[in-house]
């Protein structure tokens, strides 16, 4: 029996049985979104790189492939995956990285998960296989819907194979920091921000802005002389520690709040520690998760323009994500009816 027939008589014998199924690849995830809930369905047993051109750019590949696999052909032709997708343990699969849509340090200057994604190939409720996009950015028919799948923590369906753009890595990479406070950060990294520079990330904390550079040698060169600042030796394992946050600031047993907002918007003020990036897109605040203190952020990060994750830890029963608007919630209740009539995929994961 192959892996692909072996996810449908899973899949069928579930909606058969009104039972639910809970995708699952290295499990590193786990821990984000709603509770899971159901059997599990394995999707290691479906992997490998299917075709990677590096003069086309894109790299195709199976869900249960290991992320650090396709990490490691790309890094052998000099590319990279430019969303930098997090791991947050050593199993974390392809599959997982599209799935939960979770971006790295890079986001903000390069493109989210979804931007990247050029097709998939999804089997639904009934054990269909369905193919969306392609694997080239003209291919439209089904481009959108491919889009679709990325965060949508496998509500949708199992994603058996992924078409992604991939970019060439930078041949100069460097890191600077400047001691200022978070509304001077504020004000410099946007007006940076709309200037010729190549800066691929940022991130201010504890009273320090850091920023990383990227690009030609003579373009970093020249931005390291124009912004001066202080060099950071090993701005590589400061950027890793922050993509997959083993830095400082995330540790402690606070709930940790992921807060998305313009990134032109002031300081939010707010009780607890915060820790700011993608030019002060995505900020992020160790709290407490009571319904109250929920409700306090919430209304604040909206006031803002924005919305509000609990990302990790705390109360999950205050909602993990901010509640959609009811026609975006319509949407998906039309495209979880249409994919998943039996809700046999995570029920519950997202709302």
């Amino acid at each position: 029996m192959t892996a692909l027939d072996n996810f449908r008589e899973q899949v069928l014998g579930a909606a058969g049985a009104r039972r639910t199924l809970r995708i699952r690849g290295g499990g590193t995830k786990d821990w984000y979104g709603q509770a899971f809930e159901g059997d599990i369905l394995d999707t290691r047993g479906h992997a490998g790189i299917v075709d990677y051109e590096p003069t086309e750019l894109v790299i195709t590949a199976r869900c249960g492939t290991p992320l650090a696999e396709v990490e490691a052909a790309l890094a052998e032709r000099g590319q990279m995956l430019a969303f930098e997708p997090p791991y947050f343990g050593d199993g974390a699969t392809f599959g997982g990285a599209v799935a939960s849509g979770l971006s790295g340090p890079r986001r903000a200057s390069s493109g989210a998960v979804r931007d990247f994604l050029l097709g998939a190939v999804l089997m639904d409720g009934q054990g269909q296989v369905l193919t969306f996009g392609g694997q080239v950015m003209k291919n439209v028919a089904g481009y959108d819907v491919s889009r679709l799948l990325a965060g949508s923590l496998g509500t949708l369906g199992l994603m058996l194979q992924m078409s992604v753009k991939v970019l060439p890595r930078p041949l100069r990479e460097s890191t600077l920091r400047f001691e200022m406070s978070e509304i001077d950060a504020l004000k410099r990294v946007n007006e940076w921000g709309g200037q010729p520079l190549p800066i691929s990330a940022s991130c201010w904390s504890d009273g320090a802005l850091t920023l990383r550079l990227s690009g030609a040698q003579a373009a970093v060169e020249a931005a390291e002389r124009s912004l001066g600042g202080a060099s950071v030796h090993d701005g590589a394992a400061l950027w890793r520690a922050l993509r997959e946050q083993q830095h400082g600031f995330f540790s402690g047993a606070d709930s940790l709040w992921r807060l998305s907002v313009p990134s032109a918007a002031s300081a939010i003020l707010l009780r607890g520690e915060q820790l700011i990036e993608w030019g002060g897109a995505q900020r992020w605040l160790k709290s407490a998760s009571d319904a109250a203190t929920a409700h306090n952020i919430r209304r604040a990060v909206s006031a803002a323009g924005g919305h509000a994750t609990l990302f990790r830890g705390g109360d999950k029963s205050v909602g993990v994500f901010q509640p959609l608007a009811p026609a975006i919630a319509k949407i998906h209740e039309r495209l979880k009816a249409s994919f998943d009539p039996a809700h046999v995929f995570n029920p519950g994961r997202m709302y």
